[in-house]
């Protein structure tokens, strides 16, 4: 090759860079959601490129810890205190912030109408508008005084349905679980008398095991909070300014009350989006990168749903640390590089009041012909642990414990290895937190599990 024609490739490969540089600082990135999901995109986009982009949500102007609303209830932190960046940080990392409801998204004209009826044009989509209270139609749900739990909104709404225990002397919660027990904790704060319906014989008995649940409703009894258990709700009852004077259960029992709380769990904020072409079930169809049918279109977070979905993992996971993953996930997708999203070894935790709710992996709320549990609790029923492992194999499949905080990635790391269980029974003092405190706890923990495998033995052998 010449002298003339290496300067001539050069300079095309020169310029075809600078277009490839300008058309990535030219694309505009629009995300619908501020929550974990959206903003973890947003972070992560700006610190991979010069992109231009655009966060949109009617919800609040700033991005906020959403699990901590409870606490602005409670009166332990103000709704500042609960933004984990200051104000001047969106513009400083030229982050633009549009408080705005998107009505219709035009798929094939990259563009998004808003509530006011103004256009906003994108290069590419992120949809991250989470989770809503699901309602199930129960006759009277739409009275005033009757509510969920999640947003914002949610919260001011509260503030006024039951500000305080003179204007709402009592409460009736539907459904258990983490929001139930979250409000059930919320309400009694402002010393508001409350009864919890819970459908299942145990407390969150579709996801503790019988004795966890069992645990965890003594414990929330001993807080003053009344539960009925094998109940759920019939209707909400109007007095005659159409709020909310008393419910009927589906066991044919009358509670009077001045406050509803709905918390039967939640469902993808997707309803604006099943008129567009995006394929939508309960949740916005992703694959293994988050992309939709829609090429240029991500679904990340609540809203989103795989198609296929990982091993002991749902389709679904409205969970705060998955979003985050996937917030992180899409934005190296976005940015050039293909990631598929791996969560790992599924986790989640809450607190229950006081008692402190711990899970890893897959510890089902049953026994099976291939899934065996070992328990052990605390004498004072304050603390527990269950171990779940493989009947066939002995291999770790999950731990879940109440009251006493384990390493995480210990815990990720002898599930994802599949330790054999008496690996695990033998080092478990290891798995602690905190070990100055819960040495004996858990070495007493270890004695029972090993007492439980023996006797397992002997069963399987006669």
């Amino acid at each position: 090759m010449n002298v003339s024609s290496r300067l001539f490739l050069m300079k095309f490969l020169y310029c075809r860079e600078c277009f490839v540089l300008q058309y990535i600082k030219m694309r505009h990135i629009v995300i619908i959601g501020n929550g974990i999901s959206g903003i973890t995109a947003a972070r992560h986009l700006r610190k991979l490129g010069d992109f231009k982009i655009t966060v949109i949500s009617s919800e609040s102007n700033y991005f906020f810890s959403r699990t901590a609303l409870m606490y602005v209830y409670m009166g332990h932190l103000t709704f500042d205190q609960i933004k984990p960046y200051e104000d001047w940080f969106w513009k400083k990392n030229n982050i633009d912030l549009l408080k705005r409801r998107v009505i219709t998204l035009m798929t094939k004209q990259k563009q998004l109408v808003l509530d006011d009826q103004s256009v906003i044009t994108f290069d590419q989509l992120i949809i991250a508008t989470g989770s809503k209270p699901a309602y199930y139609n129960w006759p009277g749900s739409d009275l005033k005084g009757v509510q969920g739990f999640y947003s914002k909104e949610d919260l001011e709404l509260l503030q006024t349905n039951a500000p305080n225990n003179k204007r709402c002397k009592k409460a009736v919660i539907v459904g258990g679980g983490l929001i139930g027990v979250e409000l059930a904790e919320m309400l009694h704060s402002r010393e508001i008398e409350v009864t919890i319906l819970v459908r299942e014989e145990v407390y969150w008995g579709n996801i503790l095991t019988k004795q966890q649940g069992t645990l965890i409703g003594r414990h929330i009894e001993s807080k003053g909070i009344e539960l009925k258990f094998n109940s759920t709700l019939q209707e909400v009852i109007a007095d005659s300014n159409g709020r909310v004077a008393s419910i009927n259960t589906t066991e044919g029992e009358s509670i009077a009350c001045d406050f509803v709380g709905l918390s039967t769990g939640v469902v993808p904020n997707v309803d604006f989006l099943k008129s567009s072409e995006l394929e939508v079930d309960s949740g916005v169809l992703v694959d293994e990168v988050l992309q939709t049918n829609i090429p240029y279109i991500y679904a990340i977070g609540d809203c989103a749903q795989r198609r296929v979905s990982l091993p002991n993992r749902k389709a679904i996971e409205a969970v705060w640390y998955t979003g985050r993953i996937m917030g992180e996930t899409v934005a190296k997708t976005i940015a050039g590089v293909r990631t598929p999203y791996q969560p790992g070894v599924w986790f989640n935790s809450a607190k229950f009041f006081d008692v402190e709710y711990q899970t890893y992996g897959k510890v089902s709320a049953h026994c099976s012909s291939a899934e065996n549990h070992l328990y052990w609790e605390e004498d004072a029923g304050r603390k527990s642990i269950t171990l779940a492992y493989d009947k066939n194999t002995s291999e770790l499949l999950g731990i879940t414990a109440l009251g006493i905080r384990l390493s995480h990635p210990l815990a990720d790391h002898w599930i994802s290895e599949k330790k054999d269980i008496t690996f695990v029974i033998d080092n478990l003092p290891k798995l602690n937190f905190d070990p100055e405190f819960y040495p004996k706890v858990i070495k007493r923990a270890a004695i029972k599990f090993k007492e439980q495998i023996q006797h397992d033995e002997v069963k399987s052998n006669t």
